[in-house]
């Protein structure tokens, strides 16, 4: 659990606006933007302003994080016209998941069928 901002974090640079994005959503503890290589035609980013390395560091006292980073994706997905079709929420952990920052982030992916197991 880190909770500060981590200078070296990508995803950091992002929420304090040292880096480019498209963002989709803003809330009071979560920022939502666009993944720059989108594997779906929907490809959303919920992460937290709160610098947590992953879920696998997510405490009890992260449920209201944990909360608003569900009802983001929801709020993304109307604003995307993709609530009422599907979409999938995923976390990614360690390398072997493909996790390639390391500070939790939600995937919000939708646009089209998804297959399972995912690739």
């Amino acid at each position: 659990m880190d909770g500060a901002r981590q200078p070296g974090c990508v995803f950091c640079r992002v929420i304090a606006g040292e880096l480019p994005s498209r963002p989709a959503y803003s809330g009071e503890l979560t920022y939502a933007f666009h993944d720059l290589r989108p594997v779906a035609p929907v490809h959303v980013l919920v992460v937290p302003r709160e610098h947590i390395a992953d879920a696998s560091q997510v405490a009890e006292e992260h449920g209201a994080l944990l909360a608003e980073m569900l009802l983001t994706a929801r709020a993304v997905a109307e604003r995307e016209g993709i609530l009422d079709r599907g979409y999938r929420l995923a976390f990614n952990i360690g390398r072997d998941s493909g996790a390639e920052v390391n500070h939790l982030h939600l995937h919000l992916l939708g646009g089209r069928r998804l297959g399972w197991p995912p690739g």
